[in-house]
């Protein structure tokens, strides 16, 4: 994770405002200095065309998305999966849900083919991809290899 002075910026997974957390505060539940939201919730965050960019661009931590689509079988069955490695990787690791069929643009221009697809981001850089279901353990561990 890069810093600026032993300081994280975290976007804000409900109003999208960058944040400036200390390193060492990270664990300590920190909230959005705008809307005053918790910045990590234990569970996925919602994205969609109008917030992925913020979520992508303004976090110093790592960001694993999820792209999936609500007809998906495999997408339903790793949902839960997908939500219980959010509460074990946070705040080390932002994870992020984003429905193919609304965010048509979005997925098409980050060549999504198949879902689920899960890609890790870091500084806005794709750095990992992977395709299919997985189940919790399996993504903890794929997540912390690639970051």
């Amino acid at each position: 994770m890069e810093t600026t002075a032993s300081r994280l910026h975290v976007a804000c997974p409900a109003c999208g405002a960058t944040n400036r957390v200390p390193a060492e505060r990270m664990t300590e539940h920190p909230v959005c200095g705008k809307c005053k939201q918790a910045l990590f919730q234990g569970k996925p965050v919602e994205l969609n065309e109008g917030n992925f960019s913020a979520q992508l661009v303004a976090s110093d931590i790592p960001l694993v998305v999820d792209f999936w689509a609500p007809w998906c079988g495999p997408c339903r069955s790793m949902a839960p999966h997908f939500e219980r490695a959010a509460s074990l990787l946070e705040p080390q690791v932002r994870l992020a849900k984003l429905n193919t069929e609304e965010a048509q643009a979005t997925a098409a221009r980050l060549g999504i083919r198949s879902i689920p697809t899960l890609i890790v981001f870091r500084n806005g850089r794709e750095v990992a991809r992977q395709s299919g279901a997985m189940d919790a353990n399996s993504l903890v561990q794929w997540v912390r290899e690639q970051v």
